[in-house]
């Protein structure tokens, strides 16, 4: 060997035995400063738990240090204590143990929102719009839905009892039930729909375990039906879950070989690359992605890929911008750690992530703003941008209700007077709210004393406040009078300007009584913007050719 190639030789080596001592010396740094500080947090921990003036819960104390230190960090980062660990089972696993009840807080009530289809809840005659009262001999009235929620939840075989109330009955009803393996739909309603019935619909509410297979049932069950000319898989409000289920649904709808995400961390073992794998099973059919601000990280991958690869057309709002990637860390007793430990790119490069957390002492979220934001390519040459969610090829903005709408959800009498109907008949075969209908929901707002303040109210409110005294004048208080009964008058006529909008809200909640959240869901398809749009993207095929600058 010559003198210069072994001077080069050890110089390689002399360079990657550095590079190793520099490594080891950077993980010692870091062992170091994990065992000092975690020696600190321990004796401040001990001598605040015994010798704090007033008793102090050392379990409570400790979720706060541990809540504290996380939320340093980002929103996703989060320790999971035993009562929260039923939510990571049923993303991971698609099932746990229950009853098949979905339930929330209407008013100050903790009620059924609905029942499972063929589930211990549905079979025993349990109601969406039953009021829970009782979880065996707990009372309910205090708690949050996700505590209920946990309630119900236990071994496969055991039992519990509800205490329900239920409108048009004066006692309590008790129902007896047997908790069994309940397997968690992420399909909310899938159907064909447009004029000719050709049309696949798919509504996903989530990406836990067996999503993909969902999806490809649902497709070779339309197939079966006739024709299918194009496909809708709406993603709104679809917060995420599974980054393989997400990455198994892109395969459903490309060819094999295809890169669908790419995930880069600080540590390798968290860096993958996620291909397709599968045939599509649609080929060329027309495929469009409905989405908006609620749609999150599994479903903005979807979006994203699909988008980057020209395979589908984005209809909707702008997505949420979520572009992290979470592990869940079993720990001892039964609890886990949800923590971030990558980001993710889609094919053309980009990342979606929308806000920057800074780990500095403020916590700062900072957006990103536009002048930092990067363009990437898709696969046929249209430019997209980073930073910002994926942003649709075909703008809808969502309905946004009015203020007397929304007062009157927010106060549940939609939810109250569908309970009263479902008690009064054993069906409901309408296809709309009836003005007999809609009357008795006006004189039922009359009995509760309903009331809201528009924005006109509370200025003429801060007026009179300003005015004091003043006030009492006669000129002064004629005004304020004559402009309180117009204020009046027009709150009143809104609910004949708004009869239509009021009418669709509550005919929803009443179609939910009689036929589940799958009714509703097909009922509201009837009056939704985005899925009109959607139709005639998928009917023109130039413009969907267009869009998507194919060739």
């Amino acid at each position: 060997m010559s003198k210069t190639r072994k001077l080069a030789v050890t110089a390689a080596i002399v360079a990657v035995s550095l590079t190793a001592l520099a490594g080891a010396a950077r993980n010692s740094d870091i062992y170091f400063l994990i065992k000092k500080n975690f020696t600190i947090f321990s004796e401040v921990y001990r001598e605040v738990s015994l010798n704090y003036v007033d008793e102090v819960n050392p379990e409570k104390l400790m979720r706060k240090g541990l809540n504290s230190m996380l939320e340093s960090l980002d929103p996703y980062t989060v320790f999971i204590d035993e009562s929260q660990n039923q939510d990571i089972e049923i993303i991971t696993r698609g099932s746990y143990a229950g009853i098949g009840l979905d339930v929330g807080i209407r008013g100050d009530k903790i009620v059924v929102i609905a029942p499972m289809d063929g589930y211990p809840a549905q079979k025993k005659g349990i109601r969406a719009g039953d009021i829970i009262k009782k979880v065996n001999d707990v009372e309910v009235a205090s708690l949050t839905p996700e505590e209920v929620q946990n309630l119900t939840m236990g071994e496969p075989g055991t039992t519990l009892t509800l205490t329900i109330e239920r409108y048009g009955i004066e006692e309590n009803l008790l129902f007896e039930l047997k908790r069994e393996r309940i397997e968690v739909k992420n399909i909310a309603y899938s159907d064909l729909i447009g004029p000719d019935g050709d049309i696949g619909y798919i509504s996903l509410s989530r990406f836990s375990q067996n999503t993909a297979d969902e999806i490809r049932k649902a497709i070779e069950k339309f197939q079966k039906q006739g024709t299918l000319n194009g496909l809708i898989l709406d993603l709104r409000n679809n917060p995420g879950g599974l980054l393989d289920e997400a990455v198994k649904t892109v395969d459903k709808f490309v060819d094999p070989g295809l890169k669908v995400v790419e995930t880069r961390g600080r540590l390798s073992q968290h860096n993958s690359t996620f291909r397709t794998e599968e045939p599509a099973l649609l080929g060329s059919v027309p495929l469009v992605i409905l989405q908006n601000e609620g749609s999150a990280s599994a479903s903005e991958i979807v979006a994203g890929a699909l988008q980057d690869l020209d395979r589908a057309v984005i209809v909707g709002e702008q997505s949420f911008g979520k572009g992290l990637v979470q592990i869940v860390q079993p720990l001892s007793y039964n609890t886990a750690l949800k923590i971030t430990t990558s980001r993710y790119y889609i094919p053309s490069g980009r990342s979606i992530q929308s806000i920057t957390y800074t780990h500095d002492d403020k916590n700062s979220a900072v957006i990103k703003p536009d002048s930092l934001r990067k363009s990437f390519k898709t696969r046929n040459g249209r430019t997209v941008y980073d930073g910002e969610g994926i942003a649709p090829d075909v703008n809808v903005k969502s309905p946004v209700p009015s203020l007397l709408e929304t007062e009157l959800m927010k106060e549940s009498h939609f939810f109250f007077f569908a309970n009263q109907m479902a008690s009064e008949r054993e069906a409901f075969a309408a296809e709309s709210i009836s003005e007999q209908t809609f009357n008795e929901f006006r004189e039922y707002l009359k009995s509760k004393n309903f009331s809201y303040e528009t924005e006109s109210e509370r200025y003429l409110n801060g007026v009179q406040k300003r005015l004091g005294e003043q006030v009492a004048s006669t000129d002064v208080k004629t005004h304020i009078d004559a402009i309180d009964q117009a204020i009046e008058k027009k709150k009143q006529q809104d609910f004949e300007n708004q009869n239509s909008q009021l009418k669709r809200a509550l005919y929803l909640e009443v179609i939910s009584r009689f036929e589940g959240n799958s009714g509703r869901i097909k009922a509201s398809l009837r009056w939704d913007p985005a899925i009109d749009e959607a139709l005639k993207v998928i009917n023109n095929k130039n413009r969907y050719r267009d869009i998507l600058a194919i060739k």
